[in-house]
């Protein structure tokens, strides 16, 4: 914080004005001037006997010369001054509790809609960038099998170190032990360190302590020296505090969300295991919509809805009799207006469970056909749901290179041949050239099928 100027002092006309006030009334010889010897007050012909300083804490920032009455003048100055360093000091003091406040509510108001631990990373090393001097920030987490920490997220690099810490080891596994956040303005001395593959100078590692259990740590560090201050240890252990609430609010979610997916898989296989023909369908549809989706460059948030409408696209067959379902031969017209039920007794199944409302689009017109001709509601080109179109593509490739009741598998070279066939007319067009692109990179769809 910049220190008190004696011209700013003199730039007010009271504190001039009683100044000259008392030069007159004690018919004092005096000048004052400031730290670089510049006379503001007075003149260089005055002849002085003494020097008195004027200070701003202990550096001298003016001086006030002349005969020994001068003391007074030098004494009023230096109350003023150092009244003035105060008001500065409290006042940097409030500015920096505002930011602090600020900078935390925002960042509460950010980490609350982060649904992953990797998410919730990568917000906390912006936000800690912005507020604290860092060349590097990484956030470190336990392993409970292991009891070892690694790295999730960190600043400057795609790939993070493969560093692996146990309990006691090195600073941050002391400090995971210890639960106590530390500075270490020096860290080439600290016994403790252990060189990695970035320069670090200076460091602050803070515990993701939630009650008495800690997650783990978040690292900030400089590469050239620097001396962190309490201060930031203050408001790094406040974002500390705030991003272990958030990581385990992030693996819970992790948890229920592949709790809820396991569920609806095992829902799905409840059909899959009455067809002993298409066993693996619905993990091969979904695999196949899933590079579909990465192709056509889906939002996290749409390839969630996409892998669990390919999932669940043929829950509707839990309501066909297996007589129709699993048919050997070829169906009569009224079977085959039973089966075309499979996609309405789909929407019938998902409509009261709300956290699945938003897949009924896709999993109820994924046999509908892009020329319109398709069931149960006849929906052409655009307003046929884009995720629709997407297993639409998957459901047809699947059905045509595995092995049927009605029929010998292909090759894919000689599927993705018919499926061109079927384009514009039963498949969207741009569906398939994204899936024949993603084929002809490596001339393989394998995704753990």
């Amino acid at each position: 914080m910049a220190q008190v100027k004696i011209s700013r002092i003199l730039s007010k006309s009271d504190v001039v004005s009683c100044i000259y006030d008392v030069i007159n009334s004690l018919r004092l010889s005096l000048r004052i001037e400031d730290a670089d010897n510049k006379v503001l007050i007075g003149s260089n012909d005055i002849n002085p006997s003494s020097s008195f300083p004027v200070k701003c804490g202990n550096e001298v920032i003016g001086w006030v010369r002349g005969d020994e009455g001068s003391s007074l003048v030098a004494s009023f100055l230096n109350i003023l001054t150092n009244a003035e360093f105060e008001k500065k000091v409290l006042a940097h003091e409030a500015l920096n509790k505002y930011k602090e406040l600020t900078m935390l509510y925002n960042f509460t108001e950010k980490i609350a809609t982060c649904r992953s631990k990797k998410e919730v990373g990568q917000l906390v090393i912006e936000e800690a960038r912005k507020f604290i001097k860092g060349d590097n920030v990484s956030i470190m987490l336990i392993d409970d099998e292991s009891q070892t920490m690694g790295i999730i997220v960190a600043s400057g690099s795609e790939v993070y170190p493969k560093i692996m810490l146990k309990a006691g080891e090195g600073i941050a596994g002391s400090v995971m032990i210890s639960g106590r956040a530390q500075i270490i303005n020096d860290v080439g001395s600290d016994p403790r360190y252990k060189e990695g593959k970035n320069k670090v100078s200076s460091l602050m590692c803070a515990p993701l302590k939630i009650n008495d259990r800690v997650l783990g740590v978040i690292n900030i560090s400089s590469e050239e020296p620097y001396q962190y201050s309490s201060m930031d240890l203050k408001l790094f252990s406040a974002l500390a505090l705030q991003t272990a609430v958030s990581i385990e609010n992030a693996i819970f979610f992790e948890n229920l969300r592949e709790t809820f997916i396991t569920t609806i898989q095992t829902l799905a296989e409840t059909v899959e295991k009455r067809d002993r023909y298409t066993g693996g369908h619905i993990t091969r549809v979904m695999n196949y919509s899933t590079l579909i989706g990465q192709e056509l460059g889906f939002s996290d948030e749409e390839m969630q809805r996409l892998v669990f409408a390919a999932i669940l696209h043929d829950i509707g067959k839990i309501g066909i009799r297996d007589m129709v379902l699993l048919k050997a031969g070829k169906l009569t017209d009224e079977e085959y207006a039973e089966i075309k039920k499979h996609p309405v007794y789909g929407e019938e199944i998902l409509k009261p469970i709300k956290q699945l409302r938003n897949i009924i689009p896709g999993v109820k017109q994924h046999h509908e056909r892009f020329d319109g001709s398709g069931y149960p509601e006849g929906l052409k080109k655009d307003d046929i749901d884009m995720i629709a179109r997407i297993i639409s593509v998957a459901d047809t490739f699947d059905a045509m290179t595995t092995n049927r009741p009605y029929g010998y598998c292909k090759t894919f070279d000689e599927t993705f041949k018919e499926l061109a066939k079927n384009v514009g007319t039963q498949l969207d067009p741009d569906v398939v050239a994204a899936f024949l692109r993603v084929y002809e990179k490596n001339k393989t769809l394998s995704l753990g099928v």
